[in-house]
Formats: C-alpha cells, structure tokens, sequence
C-alpha cells in the first residue's frame, strides 16, 4: 500500500510581486515575478520569467522594454539573497532600496502556506504566468503540467527526495538561465525531470535535447525524463513526431502525466533519502 502523504503545517508567510515600469509618467507595469518568505526560518524562493512566451508579453506590452535587464534580474536577484546570508527581511528591505524605478516590489501581502514550493508556483500562476483561455490550455503549458507534476509528487511520497530546479549554467555557458524542474539520485545516477509540453513552444524539445548532451559530457551517469501534458501521437500528429523523435534520439524517456504516479512508486525504493527543504 503506498505510504500516507505527511501533512505539513501550515506557516505564516509573506510575498511581493516583483514589478517591471518601463514608463514612471504613464505609472504602467507588467508584474515579472515572485518573492516568497518564511520570516521565522529566513527561508526565502524567488521565480522570475524564464518561459519565451513570457518575453514575448512584456515586449508585446512595453516594444521599448530593456530585455537585457530583465534577463540578468534572476541572477542578480539570487547573488543579492546568497549575500543576505539567511536574513529574508533584509534581503526585502535591502532590494527595495537598491531597485531601479523600473523594477519595483509590491506592496508586502501574507499567507498561510504548507509547502513554500507549491505556493510559489501557484503564485507564479496567478500573478506572473500569460494568461490563457480555458483550463485544458492551461493545463498544457509547462507552469501548467509542472503544477499537476507536484501535485503527483507530492502524492506519492518523493517530493520531500527530489531537488528543484536546478541551474544548468554549471553544464552548458554561464548565464544560461535556464532550470531544470526536478532532480534526484538513485544508485549513483543522478537524474533530471522536465516538464515539456508537446502543444506549445518547439523550441522547448530542442533546449532539453541540448541541455541532456551538455550535462552528459560532464556526469558519467544521468537520465532525463520529459513530462508532458498527453500521450504523444507521433502517428498523427507530426509536431508530436518530431518532439518524439529528437527525444528518443537524445535517450529522454516521455512520461505523461498520466502515468506519472505509476513511474513516481517505480523510483521512490531507488530514491535516496532526506528533504531538500
């Protein structure tokens, strides 16, 4: 029988929209990303865009908007919060004082959260994320296939074993600002979980094929995983042949969702054990 999910409980926290003002005179702005803390254990995550699509908003929005800042603000971010050593507050504090006009916080708001990952993605979801129509589209969109991942994960017992995402630049180029969903050891492999959806961006494939190749030259043993929305049809659907293909070429195992409980209780004895909360 599989093991019973613990339950956390549930903490105070708080969280700022991180704010994108190209224009101060017309005082518009397009929200670009999330601050999530824990002010009791200093705990501090950080999302900010990462998806094409989500580019392509803000230029579609702002034309004149100053792509370059943008995508450097995640590593910027990340080497400020390394140096605030554990203190979230200060961090916060310290951003807000250093921030350009064009990147602002929001106002500070709180929650009650049991799981500062999962509540950072939906965040993310509401507040940052392209808004699309219907459910079904949502729920083929990466943000929306890594939302249902956790969920699985979390259901079957190895969230509390599987890192999250992981920076890449250490395998590819620096300033790569890609991250792998998930990642986890068992008998000496380390592996690495991605959520792809086969509906949405190509290009998506091509990044992971080329993210695989770059880490395997650096690791002796790996294996990669793409979670997608549905069973691929590569029979009747070409985008989904060419997905296929370049995957399986690549040896990146495809799982559904689907059936992504049954191959999560096929790798939890495999998993080594500890929290990487």
């Amino acid at each position: 029988m599989p093991e019973a999910q613990t339950t956390q409980a549930l903490r105070p926290c708080a969280y700022h929209v991180v704010r994108y003002t190209p224009n101060l005179v017309r005082d518009e702005w397009v929200n670009i990303g999330i601050l999530l803390f824990d002010p009791a254990s200093g705990r501090l995550l950080q999302r900010l865009l990462e998806e094409p699509v989500e580019f392509a908003r803000v230029r579609r929005l702002h034309p004149a908007a100053d792509e370059e800042l943008l995508r450097r603000l995640s590593d910027d971010f990340a080497t400020q919060s390394a140096a605030a050593g554990g203190n979230a507050q200060g961090y916060v504090a310290r951003l807000e004082q250093t921030l350009s006009n064009t990147v602002q916080l929001s106002p500070q708001k709180g929650l009650l959260a049991e799981d500062l990952e999962a509540e950072l993605d939906r965040l993310y979801h509401d507040h940052v994320e392209v808004p699309r129509p219907g459910r079904l589209a949502d729920a083929a969109t990466r943000n929306g296939i890594r939302a249902r991942a956790t969920q699985v994960f979390r259901g079957t017992g190895i969230w509390p074993r599987l890192e999250r995402r992981l920076r890449v630049d250490e395998f590819t180029y620096a300033g790569d600002p890609l991250r792998l969903d998930y990642g986890y050891r068992r008998n000496g492999t380390r592996g690495f979980v991605q959520a792809l959806s086969l509906s949405q961006d190509l290009g998506q494939a091509k990044v992971l094929a080329f993210t695989a190749d770059a880490i395997r030259q650096k690791l002796a043993h790996t294996e990669f995983v793409a979670v997608t929305e549905a069973e691929p049809r590569p029979q009747e659907n070409p985008r989904h042949h060419f997905i296929l293909g370049l995957l399986q070429a690549r040896e990146i195992s495809v799982v559904p969702l689907g059936q992504l409980a049954e191959w999560s209780y096929r790798l939890r004895p495999t998993l080594l054990g500890g929290s990487t909360n």
